[in-house]
């Protein structure tokens, strides 16, 4: 899923620096909004689409140098196709913040993207980003992540601020699964929560979650140090332990007795976790991966289980020892 380190790029990070950078971010959501207030804030140029929006798609890319995807992942296959139409040259950079599984293909958004753009660079953009705490300048800080240094850098300094701290690595694969697994867990953490289990539960949990999500990582292609950071562990405390999080709302309601449906409308935009889970579990079938904590989310998720037994479930798996981070 690389494109070459050594091939052009629109912006490099110390024009980003002296000059007012052009970026197109698609996805007029609470996230996309979030980031373009960041960009804003460095004083560079934003257009924020949306497939709703009276914009074309052609004239909100035309002449930007970074066209970042704020985009929920059931849209991001077709949303490609059309830039894809579009003549996108090669030297633009391609962001994706988009944190889940394609359900056809079972691909990440980077793989999409630079499987349909080979000659582009792509940076995946990750972190513990809650979008309304960003909305409303607290503190944070994220990875650009990308298998060209160059353009991570440049959208490392695009973003950077006093409020908002960006970090980078070579291992963009690593940095979106570890985005990505962790909506299931939180899911999971939601469930946790809404039994009222105690913050004993909770702990013991999001600790074997990370075993699961290190092993389910490293087997896809990412590097075991990445899960550890900003866009793994980071993300999934985050993500598991705020109330903000649309899949702990998610986990939270179903331990509530809510039907998954009434969930989802009363949330009002998309937990990625939910459609996760259920790619998660053909990766984990077709792999031979071990995900137990997942399975049972994917069971509750699907009627299966009720959230109770998805509790008894974990605490009834075989005694083992745990000097073992993988098992």
């Amino acid at each position: 899923m690389d494109a070459s380190a050594t091939s052009p790029i629109s912006i490099d990070a110390q024009q980003v620096q002296e000059a007012s950078a052009e970026l197109t971010i698609l996805g007029a959501g609470a996230w996309g909004t979030a980031l373009a207030k960041l960009v804003r804030k460095n004083d560079h140029t934003v257009c924020l689409w949306s497939r709703r929006g009276e914009t074309t798609l052609a004239n909100a890319v035309s002449g930007s140098h970074i066209i970042l995807s704020a985009i929920s992942m059931k849209g991001v296959s077709a949303t490609v196709k059309q830039l894809q139409e579009l003549n996108i040259p090669p030297e633009t950079i391609l962001v994706t913040a988009t944190k889940g599984l394609d359900p056809e293909t079972t691909r990440t958004p980077s793989q999409i993207f630079q499987d349909t753009f080979p000659d582009n660079p792509v940076v995946v953009l990750s972190g513990p980003n809650l979008s309304k705490e960003i909305e409303q300048g607290l503190p944070a800080a994220t990875v650009a992540a990308s298998t060209h240094p160059e353009a991570a850098e440049a959208v490392q300094y695009l973003f950077a601020s006093d409020i908002f701290r960006v970090y980078r690595s070579l291992d963009p694969l690593g940095a979106e699964l570890g985005g990505t697994l962790k909506n299931v867990i939180a899911i999971a953490v939601g469930v946790c929560e809404g039994l009222n289990l105690g913050s004993n539960a909770r702990s013991a949990l999001i600790t074997r979650a990370m075993p699961e999500v290190i092993r389910i990582g490293t087997h896809l292609g990412g590097q075991m140090d990445t899960f550890f950071g900003l866009s793994g562990l980071g993300d999934m405390l985050a993500t598991c332990t705020s109330s903000l999080s649309r899949n702990y709302r998610v986990g939270y309601g179903l331990a509530h007795g809510k039907p998954l449906d009434q969930i989802l409308d009363e949330l009002g935009s998309t937990a990625e976790g939910v459609n996760t889970a259920n790619v998660l579990i053909q990766i984990a079938n077709r792999e031979e991966i071990p995900v137990p904590i997942s399975r049972e989310v994917y069971r509750l998720l699907n009627g299966k289980i009720t959230p109770k037994e998805a509790v008894e479930a974990l605490m009834e798996r075989d005694l083992k020892a745990e000097a073992c981070l993988l098992n």
